[in-house]
Formats: structure tokens, C-alpha cells, sequence
């Protein structure tokens, strides 16, 4: 595990983006799982502004560790959020976005979505590979669209599964472990305050910390990395 901490949410994201494109410019094609929240939208205002001409977009294939269940110009799509931040301001190829279907019944797109994985990715241990898995850490210590309630989602035998938020009981579409942990590398964006006690019981294993779905992200590679700012890293020894 590889944690790097910077002073704030801008910085985390300037350090993240950096990550990103120098990933991206050593392949031919890079497949790479995008998350939403509002981390994410200051990755993509990065990306837009500072390096929209630094690599070829064209080589990146675009998916997403989660959506809920909303059309995708609905103001909660994870899609329409990085339609606005970050394909609207780069030269991407359409067909090479592959959105999950908020729109759609969730269980036919938590089955579509699945076959649409084992299409498009390469193959790794007879399960889809990411080159990179971006996610996200809620306050409860979900990841992606599996929460603490629902954690037996994690080892599902599916690739995607359908989640229910605990408190909006909005329905969303998910990725499940055994994708997330085949992985190439996995990457946790966490900024801001409300986040740190769960950052540091899942980082450094104490506490209620197998509670967590975030817990059980270990990928096989044994590449993973936290990018954090100084907020969320408040209470992680250094």
C-alpha cells in the first residue's frame, strides 16, 4: 500500500491527475473505472485545464465503478458529472465511453453492464481487468455503491451488482470485489473532513475497520494507492 498525502483538495487532485496521465501515456490502451463525488469533479477540472493536451485521449477507455440509478442528464448521474467536467472539454472519442445505463431496470443493467465488461476488457485470472479502478470512501466506510449493510455484495460471483442506499433507498448499479481486486491498480481518492477516522482504521487496520466494504479493497497486484489532503489524512501516522 502506497498512501500520499498532500496539503489540500486542490493539491490532492493535482497530485492524483499527475498519476493518471503518466499511467496513461505508458500504454496503447488504458481501461480505467472512474468514480464520482466531488473529488473526482476537481480530478477532472484538473485534467480538463492542465492536461487536456498532454497525452491522446483517444487511447483511454472510460467506464465507472458505479452510477445511480437516473437518467444521465439527471443531476446525480456519476456520467453527467464527468460529461460536464471532463468530456465536454477533452477530444474523446464517443465510442469510447461506456456509461451504465441509469435509466435502465437495474438488474438488466447490472447483467448488461457485466457482459459489457467481459467484452471490452482483457482478460486477467479469468475475470475482466481494469488497468485502474478509481474509487471513493463514504462517511460509512462503503466504496463504490456497496455499503456496510450489503457488504455480503463484495464477494458476489457477478461482475456488477444492484446496491440500495441505506437511507434514500435509491437503487444503483455497482462494480463487485472480484473485479475491483483484479485490477491492475487501484487508486482511493478521499479529501475533506468527516472522512479521517475511517481512513485511519481502514489504513491502519484498527478499530471497526472489517466493518468497512472499503476495507476489502486488496488487489491481487498488490497495487494500492490512497490520495489523500492533510483534512482526510488528519489522523494517519506518518
Amino acid at each position: 500500500m502506497e498512501v500520499n498525502i498532500s496539503g489540500s483538495k486542490r493539491e490532492a487532485a493535482r497530485t492524483f491527475s499527475e498519476y493518471l496521465v503518466n499511467g496513461i501515456s505508458k500504454n496503447d490502451t488504458t481501461h480505467i473505472a472512474l468514480s464520482g463525488g466531488s473529488t473526482p469533479k476537481e480530478v477532472f477540472k484538473e485534467l480538463a485545464l492542465y492536461f487536456k493536451d498532454a497525452i491522446d485521449w483517444s487511447k483511454v477507455q472510460f467506464y465507472w465503478g458505479d452510477e445511480r440509478c437516473v437518467p444521465p442528464d439527471d443531476g446525480e448521474s456519476n456520467y453527467k458529472m464527468t460529461k460536464d467536467y471532463l468530456f465536454a472539454k477533452l477530444d474523446v472519442p464517443e465510442a469510447n465511453i461506456h456509461r451504465i445505463y441509469g435509466e435502465n431496470d437495474p438488474e438488466e443493467e447490472a447483467i448488461r453492464y457485466g457482459h459489457i465488461l467481459k467484452k471490452r476488457l482483457p482478460t486477467h485470472k479469468g475475470l475482466p481487468q481494469f488497468d485502474l479502478v478509481i474509487l471513493g470512501l463514504g462517511d460509512d466506510g462503503h466504496t463504490a455503491s456497496i455499503f456496510p449493510y450489503q457488504i455480503n455484495l463484495w464477494n458476489s460471483k457477478k461482475y456488477c451488482e444492484v446496491a440500495v442506499h441505506p437511507e434514500t433507498g435509491q437503487k444503483r448499479v455497482t462494480l463487485t470485489g472480484q473485479i475491483i481486486n483484479n485490477a491492475r491498480e487501484v487508486a482511493f481518492l478521499v479529501t475533506g473532513t468527516g472522512k479521517e477516522q475511517k481512513v485511519f482504521e481502514i489504513i491502519e487496520k484498527q478499530g471497526n475497520y472489517k466493518r468497512y466494504p472499503a476495507s476489502f479493497v486488496l488487489p491481487k497486484s498488490g497495487k494500492l494507492i490512497w490520495f489523500l489532503d492533510a483534512d482526510a489524512a488528519n489522523l494517519v501516522r506518518t
